[in-house]
């Protein structure tokens, strides 16, 4: 199992919107093009973290994308959360008939169920630690040592 990609690519998206976003319009264009995924895909996410907050959307000259919050208010799990559909809240997902006549089809929620939600929860817990504004410095020193 792996998780979608949108939540990397929201991730670039915030940080090429601060760091570029003085310098020329955060369209999706731009943004496309520093993460080499098609416009469209772009235009999805940026809808999604301006539906939850993260930022604004304006058109014309001084339109494109722009943080709506403080760096330090927002954290990973804020914009995972904004981007990945989890369906019923939950991560993991299971196959949907387990036969029921297996002793092992039966029980596999039993087994599974408590644990799965525990990583879940463990896996938050983590993203709520790391803010924006950490994950922003981070780039900024690569950006210039690069």
């Amino acid at each position: 199992m792996q998780i979608s990609s949108r939540f990397t690519i929201a991730v670039h998206i915030l940080i090429c919107v601060e760091l570029y976003g003085d310098e020329a319009p955060a369209t999706s264009e731009t943004l496309a093009g520093s993460i080499g995924a098609h416009p469209v895909v772009i235009r999805r996410i940026l809808g999604q973290l301006r539906r939850a907050g993260l930022i604004t959307v304006a058109r014309g000259r001084e339109g494109g994308a722009h943080i709506a919050r403080p760096l330090r208010e927002i954290t990973l799990a804020d914009i995972f959360r904004a981007v990945e559909s989890i369906s019923r809240g939950a991560l993991f997902s299971f196959h949907e008939k387990p036969n029921p006549a297996c002793p092992v089809g039966r029980s596999i929620h039993a087994i599974l169920d408590d644990r799965l939600a525990a990583i879940q929860a463990a896996m938050e817990r983590e993203m709520e630690k790391t803010t924006l504004a950490e994950v922003i410095d981070a780039a900024r020193e690569q950006v210039t040592e690069g």
